[in-house]
């Protein structure tokens, strides 16, 4: 392989090239992008199944100087950016869309889904790999113990899916958790009805007391002076949707 996995790059290298071509061939091409990128190639296993595309333009982040020479090595040809994703500005790619792929280092994959909401407007779709409680806390809905306030920014701008499971063995070294491939593509959404900072501070402090009824959870929350209406006041917040979230958020303007 020619390089050694970082445990403080969380590097978990894919070894099962059967895994690494169905996350490929997950690209929906959603949105009409011609460039890709793709984050911690690390020894190329997705790599060399994107580089020979003809649909996309691919160029890769990597933040280990060993994987970059290991890659420069292996593809003389590809653009290859010795950076941090997290800093990458879209417009030093390309001025149209861009697709997000990669087998994420877990240590900042929700990072990586910031960074992408922030450029919504630029990335279309995103598949990756991720720790499964990760995956499963973006992707689920209202009811599950999963469902938190990364599930509610995310599905604000984003159709987000669980595409399958994988388990440690197929990494080197193995992680000692369940991994999961996602897919994020964008919506129809351009703008919301509301105040989003404000959106995003009802939803943090509504989750942060889970447990609490949002009369209780909300009760201090400056934007509701007349308290929670009446419809969501009995209501926990893992009970409520994007769409009840946004009522809720206008409802502190009324």
């Amino acid at each position: 392989m020619g390089v050694r996995a970082k445990k403080h790059l969380g590097q978990h290298f894919l070894k099962e090239d059967d895994i690494a071509r169905r996350i490929v061939e997950s690209l929906t091409g959603h949105g009409g992008y011609g460039h890709l990128v793709e984050v911690g190639p690390g020894t190329g296993a997705l790599t060399k199944h994107l580089v020979g595309r003809k649909d996309t333009t691919l160029v890769c982040y990597e933040v280990d100087p060993e994987s970059v020479e290991h890659l420069r090595r292996q593809f003389p040809d590809l653009e290859i950016r010795e950076n941090d994703f997290l800093h990458m500005q879209p417009d030093s790619i390309t001025d149209g869309p861009i697709a997000v792929i990669g087998n994420f280092p877990y240590n900042i994959s929700t990072q990586i889904v910031f960074k992408i909401l922030d450029h919504r407007d630029r990335f279309p779709e995103m598949v990756g790999m991720f720790q499964k409680e990760v995956a499963d806390r973006l992707c689920s809905g209202p009811g599950s113990r999963a469902y938190g306030i990364t599930s509610v920014l995310a599905q604000v701008w984003y159709d987000m899916e669980l595409l399958f499971e994988v388990g440690p063995e197929a990494f080197i070294p193995p992680p000692a958790v369940r991994s999961a491939v996602m897919r994020m593509e964008r919506n129809e959404v351009t703008a919301m009805p509301c105040d989003e900072t404000l959106f995003r501070q009802l939803v943090k402090m509504a989750f942060n007391q889970r447990r609490k009824t949002l009369h209780n959870a909300l009760k201090g929350f400056r934007a509701l002076p007349n308290g929670v209406p009446s419809e969501f006041a009995s209501k926990r917040a893992e009970q409520l949707s994007v769409a009840d979230f946004i009522t809720l958020t206008v409802a502190c303007s009324a």
